[in-house]
């Protein structure tokens, strides 16, 4: 594991890109909410195109927002929204069509049965499929083969490209998860604890699949940080930013940590005992490539 404490007032600190941030805006405030966001580069409408699902849940509302890359007009992407709280059996089973550039783009869809957990996301038994042209460009959820039949699109010939996945969850002094690491790789179970009140000083561990990978001592002074783990030999770098965790007032409202796992290139035993590396944010690091996975977790204290 290789161990790199960083200066605490360091300001690179993850940034949302613009639009990433406007389409979470609208969900509206994040201290009541959850949310997963998914962001696909697919081909859409015979242009490569960034694909942001959003599913959204508060006390008052339950929905998956589709937004399609326009980049004529960043600011006014094409969206689609699905209720998925709606009373009406039938309303769990649909389709939508959006016009995108005079060609047609049809949003299928059916959670009449799907599971969910804690996550907005359903967790089983459903397909949102998004079809484009001949093919069906995005697809979503286990029911592959009920939407390939539905649909009767063939497999897209360019797979999309998941570039990252963001979430919002609650919590207090415990923060759990489930999601996959890497493009393509089997799903873990991230737990993220903390302890910062008492006489000792403040601490928290990250752990994946029930064992800790990170232990973060002295937290007033390493409240922003990174590392790098073994995730079923794939190496995975873990940033952290708890600096409004610790500081903070009253008066601010909910807070929340910032997390990002992202997949890293194998490390030595000299980059373990390297100290005082700058901390990169992955946004802002210039050698990262644009199909490289990201995972953003926002951890909202609630007291």
């Amino acid at each position: 594991m290789s161990n790199n404490p960083n200066v605490a007032g360091s300001s690179h600190v993850p940034k949302l890109a613009p639009p990433e941030k406007q389409i979470e805006n609208q969900a509206g405030d994040t201290a009541a909410q959850s949310s997963v966001t998914f962001i696909y580069q697919a081909n859409i409408a015979d242009m490569s195109r960034k694909v942001t699902l959003l599913w959204f849940k508060n006390p008052t509302n339950h929905y998956l927002n589709i937004i399609v890359e326009k980049p004529s007009d960043e600011k006014n992407p094409y969206t689609c929204k699905i209720d998925l709280k709606t009373w009406q059996f039938w309303g769990k089973k649909g389709l939508k069509n959006i016009d995108i550039e005079g060609r047609l783009v049809e949003v299928y869809w059916d959670i009449r049965q799907a599971k969910f957990s804690t996550s907005p996301e359903p967790s089983s038994d459903y397909y949102v499929a998004i079809v484009s042209g001949e093919e069906v460009a995005v697809l979503l959820g286990d029911l592959k083969e009920e939407a390939y039949k539905r649909t009767k699109k063939r497999p897209p010939s360019i797979e999309p490209t998941l570039r990252c996945k963001k979430e919002h969850v609650q919590g207090k002094r415990l923060f759990c998860t489930r999601t996959a690491l890497a493009e393509g790789e089997k799903e873990h179970d991230i737990m993220i604890e903390n302890s910062l009140s008492g006489h000792d000083d403040p601490e928290m561990w990250i752990s994946i699949d029930g064992t800790v990978a990170i232990r973060i001592m002295n937290l007033h002074w390493r409240f922003r940080g990174n590392e790098t783990v073994l995730v079923s030999n794939t190496p995975i770098e873990i940033f952290w930013d708890v600096h409004d965790w610790l500081y903070s007032s009253a008066g601010d409202g909910p807070t929340h940590g910032l997390f990002i796992f992202k997949p890293s290139t194998l490390y030595s035993e000299t980059d373990s005992k390297s100290e005082g590396r700058r901390y990169d944010s992955p946004k802002e690091s210039q050698n990262q490539s644009t199909s490289e996975f990201c995972y953003f977790l926002y951890a909202w204290k609630t007291e």
